[in-house]
């Protein structure tokens, strides 16, 4: 049974390892082109990212792939270019937990999976598979 009385809300470091640990399952190919990508947890995403993306709330945005895909042809990094990043927002991952059937691992691993799938320029149906692999 489960203690709820002493339990708290994951921290950044615990989504770290969270993300990590979903990182990990992902198909090893899959892992193999994701090289160079960096995965970075923050609470929300910043005021100028919300405005960027047309959010009404900092709630709105479960994740961020930021930089240049390899659909786009950022294969290579160019002199003076940030890595490619993928952001996962601890809060708005939380309150989105809390309002449906489904583990935080689990979403975490989704979220994950389809903001390096923008990396790739991936469907839906890929990312699913992916999903379904690292499960």
């Amino acid at each position: 049974m489960i203690d709820w009385v002493s339990l708290h809300a994951p921290s950044l470091a615990d989504f770290e390892a969270l993300a990590e640990a979903a990182y990990a399952r992902l198909p090893e190919e899959f892992r193999a082109l994701c090289e160079g990508v960096v995965i970075r947890v923050e609470d929300f995403p910043d005021d100028e990212t919300l405005a960027e993306m047309g959010c009404e709330t900092p709630f709105d945005l479960l994740g961020l792939f930021r930089g240049i895909g390899l659909a786009q042809g950022g294969a290579t990094m160019q002199t003076g270019q940030f890595p490619n990043m993928v952001w996962l927002y601890r809060r708005p991952i939380l309150d989105y937990w809390a309002e449906h059937e489904e583990s935080l691992g689990s979403l975490v691993t989704h979220v994950l999976v389809h903001e390096i799938g923008h990396h790739f320029g991936l469907s839906d149906e890929d990312m699913e598979a992916i999903e379904a692999a690292a499960s």
